[in-house]
């Protein structure tokens, strides 16, 4: 299997939605990142998810992507997922895909992996924390879904548990 980064990831959820604020797109990587970690039990992409104060950031992607607020294009291969990648993130675009940067980064300020990454960052004295991808997993299976089928109480903020 190819190995597959972050501007792969970014690169399909360009192509699926158009354009896309720079924010927002970094919200749908995220989430794309910790559903893969429920559904699928694997990393989509190998690089760090950090909690910057707007939210989760992927340095490497916000380093390509931030020139502008709209980002229209991104160098990445979406050739490199496998079906069952494109699936996942797909039914992220579903349920994330219609809602604005603000209100993904809203969500994101009220969910355990980024609240937590940003308190023990705070404790250590680090700016831009990275979010653990087991609290990531551990958070969002406390979700109940079936398959690919993101529940909409998660929109609420807080787990069902």
């Amino acid at each position: 299997m190819l190995s597959v980064h972050v501007h792969d990831v970014a690169r399909f959820i360009v192509d699926q939605l158009g354009t896309v604020g720079a924010m927002k797109l970094q919200k749908l990587v995220y989430y794309a990142q910790a559903w893969s970690l429920v559904w699928d039990r694997r990393l989509l992409f190998p690089e760090q998810i950090e909690a910057w104060p707007q939210g989760p950031v992927v340095r490497e992607l916000w380093e390509r992507c931030s020139r502008t607020p709209v980002v229209a294009r991104v160098a990445g291969d979406p050739s490199k997922l496998s079906a069952g990648q494109r699936a996942t993130i797909s039914a992220v675009l579903e349920f994330y895909g219609d809602r604005s940067g603000r209100w993904l980064t809203e969500l994101s300020h009220r969910e355990a992996p980024w609240v937590d990454a940003r308190a023990l960052g705070r404790k250590q004295g680090t700016v831009s924390p990275v979010i653990l991808r087991s609290a990531m997993r551990v958070f969002f299976s406390k979700y109940p879904t079936s398959f690919r089928k993101i529940p909409e109480s998660i929109a609420r903020g807080s787990s069902a548990s």
